[in-house]
């Protein structure tokens, strides 16, 4: 049986391109309220953590000095090049690795993004440890995520779904389980901003190229969900739906 990590690479590897132009990953006011409320000045280094196709380093590097884009799949950080040439960005660079085992010096970085990549990460505190040592003392990490509900109802709907869809899931943490991680990485914790996310299905289970076996069980988990459920997610008839996200910035605690 392969790990986690594997899963992922496995999992990602041939479905790159469908991240590359993914308007949920490309786009987002979470994304625009990444950059806005980052506190830049012009002269930082970033590190994107988990970058897959580059949107939040791409995002990042008109307003800054360089960002270094991560990721543990080659094939995403292909799409992260090609999409930064057709831009001409050149303040950008690509390396291959692990969030939890981080290739830099202590004090390399300014500022850590990371943008729905975390619900992948099967040592989410590891990662934590590792971007709060290679931050700069001043430093700060600026997490995007999906988050689960603090209902257990809730919460366990939307792991089934997201393992079912994507057998490299790992959990979507609630935004008190976040808070406990960033406290004991070192870091204080601000929840800048909470959205619902609109998915339609079927772009949904495409982007990831969901078995039509997985699919037709997902149908049926919404077709059954209680009524706590449909109505937190806003579940329609041709299954559209939500669910939450949550912006955080952690700083350096002194």
């Amino acid at each position: 049986m392969q790990d986690v990590k594997a899963s992922v690479q496995q999992q990602f590897g041939h479905v790159a391109v469908n991240y590359a132009t993914s308007t949920v990953h490309a786009s987002g006011e979470d994304l625009n309220r990444m950059v806005q409320l980052a506190e830049l000045t012009g002269g930082e280094q970033v590190l994107d953590a988990g970058c897959g196709a580059g949107h939040t380093a791409l995002a990042f590097a008109p307003k800054v000095s360089h960002v270094v884009a991560y990721d543990l799949t080659a094939s995403m950080l292909d799409q992260v090049e090609r999409l930064a040439s057709a831009r001409q960005i050149t303040n950008l660079t690509t390396e291959l690795g692990d969030v939890e085992y981080l290739p830099f010096d202590n004090a390399s970085f300014d500022r850590v993004v990371s943008r729905y990549s975390a619900h992948h990460w099967p040592h989410p505190e590891k990662a934590l440890e590792e971007f709060q040592r290679v931050l700069k003392p001043d430093g700060q990490f600026i997490l995007s995520d999906i988050v689960a509900a603090e209902a257990p109802t809730l919460d366990t709907f939307l792991q089934t779904i997201e393992l079912l869809r994507d057998p490299s899931h790992v959990r979507d943490h609630s935004i008190s389980q976040w808070q406990r991680m960033f406290d004991v990485a070192g870091f204080t914790t601000e929840v800048l901003f909470t959205w619902d996310l609109p998915l339609d299905f079927d772009a949904w289970v495409t982007r990831i190229a969901t078995p039509s076996a997985n699919v037709a069980m997902l149908k049926t988990l919404f077709d059954g969900a209680p009524t706590e459920v449909r109505s937190a997610m806003d579940v329609q008839p041709n299954y559209r739906f939500q669910i939450p996200g949550a912006l955080f910035r952690g700083r350096r605690k002194a």
